[in-house]
């Protein structure tokens, strides 16, 4: 996010200052790991449509901008009951912004997607437009976009404190103390220290994904394989076709969850126990992707009570951009978001349709 908003507000002819404690495009926050899923049929809510939509132009100008790929279609499958919270908001997403899609029963999916092996009651949707971004690669474009528009980006630099007032904003960090117009803060998990609002909104948390080695690698290869989510008992897993030479990539949605109060000190290794939890529904719904683990990986969401983005002005500084909180499923949105920052940092308000989004929804009852 803040590659992006920088890449957003240097094309308009601000002068930028990017500030990144690690190096771009690092590991430590919730950024990496090879692939992220986009796609349009949001179940979480349907007002993120018109983002992604505007999201998805943005991602194929910074491709042509980079002359890099960065998103590949491969269609999405939305697997669950027919009840249930996935399924039913995939389709009310779809039937709200008229969004094409296929309806599958076990059989149907199964005569198409051979790899799952889907239970009698759960039945699949099928949208065409999903697929995956490469995370690494985009922010590298994002930064390399931002740069070449005139930003000053500066890898290695914490950021301590902030202060603003009617005059500017300071900013005091590892390489001394910064003075601006305005501020916009994108820290992904150290929100909660540095957003200067009640912690428990921004809360970062453990997570873990594991790449399998397919036993019938042509089941899974990219042309035949589509992303995909399954709700099985109210649990969402996630995965990917293998990306540029890994393996089955699998997740858990907020597994294990368990709360990280400093970021920094996260245990990066996987535990034989969690990497069990993610085989074990790989043998059940995807048995030929299976085989043996290549790779697992920790890395940490950062989540808002009620899951969605915060994207606003400070309520204690309207100069004060905050971006932050993605609940796990922001990255597709980064281009757009960058965009509305830029807004939000240059204009105080934006067009797009961000009201779900604002702080304020939890400050009432945030003390």
């Amino acid at each position: 996010m803040g590659s992006a908003a920088a890449f957003h507000l240097a094309r308009r002819g601000v002068s930028v200052l990017g500030l990144e404690q690690f190096a771009i495009g690092h590991d430590r926050g919730s950024l990496h790991g090879l692939s992220r899923i986009i796609r349009l049929a949001y179940h979480e809510h349907p007002d993120y449509v018109p983002l992604l939509r505007r999201s998805y132009a943005l991602w194929r100008e910074l491709e042509a901008l980079q002359d890099v790929a960065l998103f590949e279609t491969t269609g999405s499958i939305e697997l669950g009951a027919s009840t249930g919270p996935l399924v039913q908001g995939t389709l009310a997403a779809c039937a709200e912004h008229g969004l094409a899609y296929e309806l599958l029963a076990p059989d149907d999916l199964v005569a198409r997607f051979p790899a799952y092996n889907p239970r009698a009651d759960w039945v699949g949707v099928l949208q065409p437009d999903a697929g995956f971004l490469r995370p690494e690669a985009s922010v590298a474009a994002h930064a390399a976009a931002a740069r070449a528009a005139g930003a000053d980006l500066r890898e290695g630099v914490t950021v301590l404190s902030w202060s603003a007032s009617g005059d500017g904003v300071t900013v005091e960090t590892t390489a001394g103390s910064f003075s601006a117009d305005r501020l916009v803060l994108a820290p992904g998990a150290w929100a909660a220290g540095l957003f200067s609002l009640p912690p428990r909104l921004f809360q970062a948390a453990r997570q873990v994904v594991a790449w399998f080695a397919p036993t019938a690698p042509d089941l899974f290869a990219p042309e035949r394989f589509p992303v995909f989510i399954v709700e099985e008992d109210g649990i969402n897993h996630y995965g990917f076709p293998p990306v540029d030479g890994a393996g089955f990539k699998i997740g858990r949605m907020h597994h294990p969850g368990q709360p990280v109060s400093d970021p920094a000190s996260l245990d990066r290794v996987a535990a034989d126990s969690e990497v069990a939890v993610l085989r074990s529904f790989v043998e059940r719904v995807f048995p030929q992707a299976a085989g043996s683990l290549l790779d697992a990986q920790a890395c940490l969401f950062t989540n808002t009570p009620d899951s969605r983005f915060v994207l606003d002005t400070h309520p204690d500084a309207e100069n004060v951009v905050i971006v932050s909180a993605c609940s796990g499923h922001g990255f597709k949105f980064a281009p757009v978001v960058g965009e509305i920052a830029a807004d939000l940092a240059l204009d105080g308000n934006t067009d797009h349709p961000i009201d779900f989004l604002h702080l304020d929804r939890f400050l009432a009852d945030a003390a």
